[in-house]
């Protein structure tokens, strides 16, 4: 899914957007930066409320390529900054955590757990 179409379904901003065609095929939502550190994250979107430079930094840390910051949480100008210098797509939305993860899922994406067993049998 590309970023034109994930700010779409959650009605949100995109603030940049380095590579609009950028696919994603699966998300992961959270406020504890501790948890995204613990899963393969390539092709993920990160879905938070945690409005901070920590969670555009362990994006970067974990190859995530998009953040949808949700709640209506805003992003400062040194988090937008620091997303452009790793180019991390940005989108800020006023929908719920809950209710982007089921947009989300709704329309196609996986969480990441069953993202990563699918592609583990498609190893075998």
């Amino acid at each position: 899914m590309n970023i034109k179409r994930v700010n779409e379904i959650v009605e949100g901003t995109v603030l940049f957007a380095p590579d609009a065609a950028c696919s994603c095929e699966s998300a992961f939502a959270s406020d504890l930066m501790s948890d995204v550190l613990r899963y393969y994250m390539e092709n993920t979107i990160l879905i938070t409320g945690l409005c901070t430079l920590q969670t555009i930094r362990t994006a970067e840390i974990s190859n995530i390529p998009c953040i949808v910051f949700a709640r209506g949480k805003q992003v400062s100008d040194s988090m937008l900054q620091l997303a452009k210098e790793n180019g991390i797509a940005i989108i800020e939305s006023g929908l719920t955590l809950f209710e982007v993860s089921g947009r989300l899922y709704q329309q196609g994406l996986k969480p990441v757990q069953e993202y990563l067993h699918s592609m583990k049998e498609n190893d075998r």
